[in-house]
């Protein structure tokens, strides 16, 4: 069909390339089916035009789709492969195992750090139940991702264990070594085991703490770096996140008030770990905050306080949700992600009951949560 102007365009035609907008951002990709969303969205743009595919679909082939469907799953179930997409569903969800895995991994954090101070850390046992999380790492999302069940007194076990997988993941995101991914991930898991030499009553007092109470709290990073000292299978880098974790690139931050690269690698993906989950997980003190929010606030940070390298990737990649996804706003209304601009991703364009909502310019609302 080619190009044809927007008065003609009508739900179900193909798009033949990709629609850009005058920055050069993709509105819509090549081979998506225009739905009548779409053309609200094509309308807000001010695109006049757009390449067609000659076939439309729903055409004579849908059969064919059919047969190769059925075909393919009559091949997967003599290959012994049975999925929830042949109706013989013989294994759980794999989100469900995903958290299964995950609490198994909050069960083992929890036992481990209460024994730390009189036992030796179980790595090599941790590092099992880890890498069976990991097994499950493309159902992991950092933005929609949230424990299934969580007591109020286990919020540092969640902490640990989400600190460990987003680590891990950004880890890769960076472009680290592989040899390196676990050993970040055990840094995630184990910044704040000093804590557990921390008076808890200060641990967990919710009102504000006097000077000598933020001194004492500040401990922690010395603590734990003198417990992993003890621990086998941890590289340096581990222990330094646990003691570097709060230092910040301007050199405002402690123990050590280091600065740019004297803070290691492994102690600035933590940092952004340790910040993303310690606000957006509920605490008994305070509910949990918008993971969009929270992303914007990391992102001021980058500012001199985290490293902005690492930041930019992190929200970048967090926020690669596809376009269709359903989210509540901060208004309590329900609406889909239509377009998400590369420059500005915490903020994208919602379409709520046909109406564009463009959130870079009513700053007043944020997306709440992802719905999915």
């Amino acid at each position: 069909m080619g190009l044809i102007t927007l008065s003609e365009v009508k739900s179900g035609l193909k798009l033949g390339s990709d629609v850009q907008t005058l920055r050069g951002n993709v509105l819509l990709q090549k081979g998506k089916v225009i739905l009548p969303k779409d053309m609200e969205v094509l309308k807000a743009f001010m695109i006049h035009q757009v390449d067609i595919e000659h076939e439309r679909m729903g055409s004579s082939n849908t059969g064919t789709k059919g047969a190769s469907a059925s075909a393919g799953s009559t091949a997967n179930e003599k290959n012994g492969e049975r999925t929830a997409k042949t109706g013989n569903v013989s294994t759980a969800p794999v989100t469900t195992s995903l958290q299964d895995e995950y609490e198994k991994m909050v069960g083992l954090t929890k036992n481990a750090f209460l024994s730390s101070l009189a036992a030796e850390l179980p790595v090599y046992e941790l590092r099992t139940q880890l890498e069976a999380v990991f097994a499950h790492l493309k159902q992991y999302n950092v933005l929609t991702f949230s424990p299934r069940v969580m007591q109020e007194h286990d919020y540092v076990y969640h902490h640990a264990v989400l600190s460990a997988i987003t680590s891990y993941q950004l880890a890769q995101w960076i472009d680290l070594p592989s040899k390196d991914w676990m050993q970040v991930a055990f840094a995630g898991l184990f910044h704040d085991i000093g804590n557990n030499k921390v008076d808890p009553q200060i641990l967990h007092k919710p009102s504000t703490l006097t000077v000598t109470e933020q001194n004492e709290i500040r401990q922690h990073t010395k603590y734990g770096y003198q417990i992993l000292k003890q621990a086998k299978a941890i590289n340096e880098g581990a222990r330094l996140a646990a003691l570097q974790h709060h230092e910040k690139v301007d050199g405002s931050g402690y123990p050590l008030q280091l600065s740019g690269t004297q803070i290691h690698i492994y102690a600035k993906i933590v940092a952004i770990a340790d910040i993303f989950h310690a606000m957006t997980l509920e605490k008994i003190y305070r509910k949990a905050q918008s993971p969009y929010l929270v992303l914007e606030q990391i992102q001021s940070e980058a500012f001199g306080k985290l490293d902005p390298a690492i930041v930019r990737v992190f929200v970048q990649r967090s926020t690669q949700i596809h376009n269709g996804i359903r989210v509540k706003l901060s208004n309590n209304q329900i609406g889909e992600i239509v377009f998400s601009d590369r420059d500005h991703p915490t903020r994208p364009m919602v379409s709520v009951e046909g109406t564009i909502i463009n959130l870079m310019q009513q700053r007043q609302l944020h997306i709440q949560e992802v719905i999915g």
